[in-house]
């Protein structure tokens, strides 16, 4: 995509080998053809005790990782899990590819599901999500949509359950992140190797543009977060990479995995709010590396 300084990451943890799953074929790896995986970690998210939680999506597992980076499976069930964020009463939201939008309990580790469709009909196939400061849900259905077939959507569900259809006709849509302002969203589409602005107003989106167009590797734009200066990173799955740009679209570094190419998504953890934590699925790891802008906090931090 562009030239810039190369950010350094190292290994933060390793999901144990008693956890993987290996020679296990699931509907999930059949879907993709990509053959039995151990596992498949996505959707990292820190809860305010400082451990992270992330997914395994074709075996419908959600782990725990203690600050220590000692790893316990939260919940096991018939579902794909990929993005999860957590609100601020501490209640765990997951989009799950199969089932929807669902709640967990984080002492009970009770699983609810809030929603498997909304006026249009089911889900396509939900796949990640993000909380606005006063609660409402953003999240992306991308079903199996792509070129050929864009059928991906994003929708908005308020705090009191009513989800509306924002936009339609994408070529999957994946992670998404709001501006500080909250008066922007960037979706990042996969398939087309873009990151999409949607500018919000009065709850709708108006003059979507292009943000960024990367180029190159096996996959594309997947899980992006927002520092506190409105910069922006954006994981570029199957290229082992997370790009790092100002609130302009500046390039200000490339983060390169020291594990697999199948990095896919991001959270800022850390004492100061500086560290940035990569799950990367090919070598089943957690990845870190020292940014220069602490990320921006999230609802469940607010």
């Amino acid at each position: 995509m562009f030239c810039a300084p190369t950010i350094a990451t190292d290994v933060f943890t390793r999901l144990p080998d008693a956890l993987r799953r290996h020679g296990v074929d699931t509907a999930w790896t059949n879907a993709r053809g990509s053959g039995a995986l151990h596992s498949f970690l996505e959707g990292p998210s820190f809860d305010r005790e400082g451990r992270l939680y992330c997914v395994d999506i074709p075996h419908g597992r959600i782990f725990r990782i203690s600050p220590a980076g000692e790893w316990e499976v939260f919940a096991e069930y018939d579902g794909n899990p990929n993005g999860l964020k957590i609100h601020r009463d501490g209640r765990i939201f997951v989009a799950d590819h199969k089932l929807g939008i669902v709640v967990f309990d984080p002492v009970t580790r009770a699983r609810t599901l809030v929603a498997g469709g909304s006026a249009q009909g089911p889900f396509r196939g939900v796949n990640d999500l993000v909380f606005t400061d006063n609660g409402d849900l953003y999240f992306t259905d991308p079903g199996e949509s792509g070129l050929d077939d864009p059928h991906g959507r994003v929708f908005r569900m308020n705090a009191g359950g009513g989800i509306d259809l924002l936009y339609d006709g994408l070529p999957y849509p994946n992670g998404l992140v709001l501006t500080p302002a909250q008066n922007a969203l960037y979706v990042g589409v996969t398939r087309s190797l873009q990151v999409l602005r949607l500018p919000l107003r009065d709850g709708r989106i108006h003059k979507s543009g292009v943000f960024l167009q990367l180029s190159g590797g096996l996959g594309g734009p997947d899980g992006m977060a927002v520092d506190a200066q409105g910069g922006i990173v954006v994981v570029h799955a199957g290229f082992g990479t997370v790009w790092y740009v100002s609130a302009l679209g500046e390039p200000l570094g490339r983060i390169r995995s020291c594990a697999g190419i199948r990095t896919t998504n991001v959270a800022y953890g850390g004492e100061d709010g500086r560290t940035l934590y990569i799950t990367e699925a090919e070598e089943g790891v957690i990845l870190r590396a020292r940014m220069p802008v602490p990320g921006r906090a999230m609802y469940s931090h607010g």
